[in-house]
């Protein structure tokens, strides 16, 4: 069921907002819903879950306790621009 909501917002954003929507061929109702969702939909889950390609790849590559990611990719830039 949709109810309506009443907003205060500053003139800019509200024009920017409607350039916006006619661009992206939306309404400013479902940005302002898929907002709104953003916050409060995984919020409410403690746990993240994963689309089903990332469970699929997870575990493939095993990496030593010990490797410095960081060190390795620094490494890799300082070579690359030399």
């Amino acid at each position: 069921m949709d109810t309506k909501l009443t907003l205060s917002l500053n003139d800019e954003s509200i024009s920017r907002a409607k350039d916006y929507v006619k661009v992206a061929g939306t309404s400013l109702s479902v940005i302002v819903e898929n907002f709104f969702d953003s916050l409060t939909v995984n919020s409410s889950s403690s746990k993240i879950t994963y689309g089903s390609l990332v469970n699929e790849l997870s575990g493939i590559i095993h990496m030593d306790e010990n490797y410095n990611y960081k060190s390795e990719y620094t490494s890799y830039l300082e070579d690359k621009y030399e």
